[in-house]
């Protein structure tokens, strides 16, 4: 396969970079050099460059990385141990809300616990927005700190917390402002060392969640009916304390820092790219179809089965296909196209939606294929977004449509879950109810995949040969 021409103008870092390599009056900057002006330091992590700078962006083009190396790979290793935290909490969702619906929440519905989700989603995600300026002009590690911090006091907050609004106070606001300022650091940190094997290091560091994802559960189940809940929250956020220290000490940015937070609010006039709303689109529905399993997979294993706690492994399962989905499309979107990934991606989500987990029933085998296949395929959706955002833009301008493309997926985030919650609460939380569930779920991952199937047409046509 090779780029037709609406690649080489598509593209974000790569293509760019060779367009503004190509004049001679440019002397190559070493590495560590600090000739890029100031405020293009953030570029990598989302800050904003202004048009007038053009010898800082000349500049910027001829940076080196180092691609690898220990110091490179220890960022990689912090990165890691920061989405351990973050992911590893968010894939264990469905944990907690099985458990909070059995007893300290039993007497609200679904819809209703569904906002403590939501919003610990929403948090991070649109929190998130300002933190990566924040890391250009101060670095990763007091925010990083920080994050770590708040995230395992919300976990000791919850181990005392009965009331609704006392889980939604700890749980979604202290543990969701904690994970937006863990968050940005860790994929913005990775920016400042790697350029063309971004997406494997990446990827590589998210394999995290799905790891988390696989362990935490496992944890819980095992230490919920010994010690309880009081003490296991303490003992996870003790954990998260852990993970926190290597996080600070490995990540690090190494280009110049900028002298100003930048600003990346987002920018509402990007919607007249179209390609860019159907993108936009894309990831709202995604959002829709991603949380709804990962929250309200172990209620349905449990309903049928008759023992929620022994059902806690299938999100283990579910994040144990996860961890190769992670990785393996990150790694196959930078030979195929990145459009291309996670249009396949989002079609595998739709088939184990309709074919495996709407007739699985009280089906063992079937709930936990879907667990395997759904795992796998979903594990692509929240690492190929910022690369399919960016094959979209220049990069002088990755800030604003990331932050832009950022805002939202937090009001998918924050709508999904009651959404899903009050489809289930109408049939009474019977076979129609988890019924509807399902196809909702399934139904997102359609409008999804026909809005990023609408952008790739947009910039390339039909030509399914094209890499894009």
């Amino acid at each position: 396969m090779t780029y037709n021409e609406h690649n080489a103008e598509d593209s974000c870092l790569k293509n760019q970079h060779e367009k503004q390599a190509q004049p001679k009056t440019n002397p190559e900057v070493p590495r560590g050099d600090a000739a890029p002006a100031p405020d293009d330091a953030g570029l990598e992590t989302g800050g904003v460059a202004h048009p007038s700078e053009a010898s800082a962006d000349d500049s910027e083009a001829n940076l080196e990385f180092p691609e690898g190396g220990l110091e490179a790979w220890l960022v990689v290793f912090g990165s890691f141990c920061g989405m351990f935290s973050i992911y590893g909490l968010i894939n264990t969702s469905a944990v907690f809300e099985s458990y909070f619906s059995e007893n300290q929440l039993r007497d609200y519905s679904s819809s209703q616990i569904g906002w403590i989700f939501s919003l610990y989603l929403f948090l991070v995600f649109l929190v998130g927005i300002k933190v990566g300026p924040v890391v250009d002009k101060y670095g990763p590690r007091l925010i990083v700190d920080f994050g770590g911090i708040l995230i395992a006091a919300s976990l000791f907050i919850l181990s005392v917390c009965e009331e609704f609004y006392q889980i939604l106070l700890s749980y979604s606001v202290v543990g969701g402002l904690g994970g937006a300022l863990l968050n940005s650091p860790c994929y913005a940190s990775i920016a400042h060392w790697f350029d063309q094997k971004r997406g494997l290091a990446t990827g590589v560091a998210m394999t995290a969640g799905s790891i988390g994802g696989i362990i935490f559960p496992i944890f819980l189940q095992k230490l919920l009916p010994s010690v309880g809940f009081a003490w296991t929250t303490r003992i996870l956020g003790f954990i998260i304390l852990g993970l926190t220290v290597p996080a600070t000490l490995c990540m690090r940015s190494r280009l110049p820092r900028s002298n100003k937070v930048s600003s990346v609010w987002p920018d509402l006039s990007i919607f007249k790219d179209l390609k860019f709303t159907f993108s936009a689109c894309g990831i709202f529905f995604m959002e829709w179809g991603l949380f709804v399993p990962l929250t309200y997979i172990v209620s349905y294993a449990g309903r049928h089965s008759g023992d929620a706690n022994s059902s806690y492994t299938l999100i283990s399962i579910l994040n144990a296909g996860s961890l190769l989905g992670r990785f393996l499309p990150g790694l196959l979107a930078d030979k195929i196209g990145r459009f291309n990934v996670i249009l396949l991606t989002l079609g595998l989500c739709i088939i184990s939606a309709f074919a495996l987990w709407l007739p699985a029933g009280d089906s063992q085998a079937m709930i936990i294929a879907f667990a395997v296949v759904f795992g796998f395929a979903s594990g692509s959706n929240l690492g190929l977004t910022p690369v399919c955002v960016g094959q979209l833009c220049d990069p002088r301008d990755y800030g604003r449509f990331i932050s832009t493309a950022f805002m939202v997926a937090s009001f998918g985030t924050l709508s999904s879950l009651p959404i899903a919650g009050a489809i289930l609460e109408a049939g009474d939380k019977g076979d129609s109810g988890w019924t509807a569930l399902i196809v909702f779920d399934g139904l997102s991952y359609v409008l999804a995949l026909a809005c990023f199937l609408a952008a790739r047409v947009m910039a390339v046509g039909w030509d399914v040969k094209s890499v894009y």
